[in-house]
C-alpha cells in the first residue's frame, strides 16, 4: 500500500515536471522545424506535400503581372476632311504650282503665245516652200471693192464689229481697237478662232456680257452698224470652190435678213509668211484664189469687198517678216496698224 502510494505520488510530480517543461518551451521558443513532423505524427515527406506553398501567391502575382500587356501606346486617328474622307498627306517640298497663261494663249490656233514671238530666222535645211502667188494675184478689181476715200477717223472704226478666226483675235490681243483687250468690237469664239465650215451652228463670246451665243443671235441682238467679216484661211486647206461659197454665202445672207441695216464688209483672206509651217495646206496660191470667191460672193450679196491683203504681201509675195508675230500666218501689233490705216483710208462708200 505504502509503496503503491509512492509510486502513483511519483507518477505525479512526473507529470507536473513534464507539462512544467512543455510549457516552459512554448512559452519561451518556436520548436525546431524537424521536430514537428514528429509531434504531428506525420513523415517529413508527408508534411511537405501537406504544406501550403506559401511562395505561390507571389509566384502567381508575378507571373500574373508579366503576363499582363503593355499599356498600348494609341496613335491619334488620322485627320478627316469635311466629307469623311481620309485626308491625303501632304507631300514633301511640292513644286510651285505655275500662275496662268497670257490671255493670247486662250486663242489656240491663234498661234498667239503670251509674249509676242521673236521672227523666226530661215532654216538652211528647211525644204523650200512652194511658190507664192506674188504680188499680182493679190491685185483684185470688180465693183464690190471699197476705193481709197479720205481717212474716215476713228469714229469709223469704233462703229465696226469684227467678226472672224484668229486672225481677227488678234486685233483683241494685241489692243488695237477702242478698249484694248477689253474691246466690245470682236466677236470669236471662246477658243479665239472660227473655221468657216462652223458658221451655222457655231457660238461667240458676245462682248457685253460674256454668254456664248450663236452668231446669228448675236447679231439680233446688236444690230451693228458696219460689219466686218474676215473667214476662210482655215477653209481653203481641204474646202473646195462650191463647199467654200456656200457657207460663206449662208452666213451673209442671214445676217442680211436679220439686220437689213448693218452694211456688210468681206476683208480679205491675210497672207501668210515664208517661214508658215503648214505651206503644204494653206499658202499664197490658195489664199489669193479664195480672195476672189469673197469678193464674188460681195458682189453677188450685195456688200463690199476689202482688200487689205494687197498691202500686206510684200514684193516677193510673201507677208514681211516684219508684220507677222513669228509663226508666220498671224499679224502682229504693226501688221494690224496697218489694217486699220487701209480700212480708214477706204471707206464704206
Amino acid at each position: 500500500m505504502n509503496v503503491r502510494k509512492k509510486l502513483l505520488g511519483l507518477g505525479c510530480a512526473s507529470l507536473l515536471l513534464f507539462s512544467l517543461t512543455a510549457c516552459d518551451l512554448v512559452g519561451q521558443e518556436p520548436i525546431p522545424t524537424q521536430l514537428e513532423p514528429m509531434l504531428s505524427g506525420r513523415t517529413e515527406a508527408e508534411e511537405t506535400a501537406a504544406a501550403p506553398a506559401e511562395t505561390a501567391p507571389a509566384a502567381e502575382e508575378e507571373q500574373t503581372e508579366q503576363a499582363e500587356p503593355a499599356e498600348e501606346t494609341q496613335t491619334a486617328p488620322p485627320e478627316e476632311t469635311a466629307g469623311g474622307a481620309e485626308a491625303e498627306p501632304e507631300p514633301e517640298d511640292a513644286p510651285e504650282q505655275e500662275t496662268g497663261s497670257e490671255p493670247g494663249e486662250e486663242a489656240g490656233e491663234a498661234g498667239e503665245t503670251g509674249s509676242e514671238a521673236e521672227p523666226q530666222e530661215p532654216d538652211p535645211n528647211a525644204v523650200t516652200p512652194p511658190p507664192s502667188a506674188g504680188v499680182a494675184a493679190f491685185e483684185l478689181s470688180g465693183p464690190a471693192m471699197l476705193g481709197e476715200t479720205a481717212d474716215q477717223g476713228q469714229d469709223y472704226v469704233d462703229r465696226m464689229i469684227f467678226l472672224g478666226d484668229s486672225t481677227t483675235y488678234g486685233m483683241k490681243y494685241y489692243a488695237v481697237l477702242s478698249g484694248g483687250k477689253n474691246t466690245q468690237q470682236v466677236w470669236t469664239p471662246s477658243n479665239g478662232t472660227l473655221t468657216l465650215s462652223y458658221q451655222g451652228f457655231a457660238s461667240i463670246v458676245y462682248p457685253p456680257d460674256g454668254s456664248e451665243i450663236p452668231i446669228r443671235d448675236a447679231v439680233r441682238r446688236a444690230l451693228p452698224e458696219y460689219m466686218v467679216i474676215t473667214l476662210g484661211v482655215n477653209g481653203i486647206s481641204f474646202m473646195d470652190e462650191q463647199a467654200f461659197k456656200s457657207e460663206y454665202l449662208s452666213l451673209v445672207t442671214d445676217i442680211q435678213s436679220i439686220s437689213p441695216d448693218t452694211k456688210i464688209i468681206l476683208q480679205s483672206i491675210f497672207p501668210v509668211a515664208s517661214n508658215y509651217e503648214y505651206l503644204s495646206s494653206i499658202n499664197n496660191d490658195k489664199i489669193s484664189a479664195a480672195n476672189q470667191w469673197v469678193l464674188d460672193i460681195a458682189e453677188e450679196c450685195g456688200v463690199r469687198y476689202l482688200n487689205t491683203a494687197s498691202v500686206l504681201v510684200g514684193e516677193d509675195g510673201w507677208l514681211p517678216q516684219n508684220l507677222q508675230n513669228g509663226d508666220g500666218l498671224h499679224l502682229n501689233e504693226i501688221g494690224f496698224g496697218i489694217v486699220l490705216a487701209y480700212i480708214r483710208t477706204h471707206g464704206y462708200q
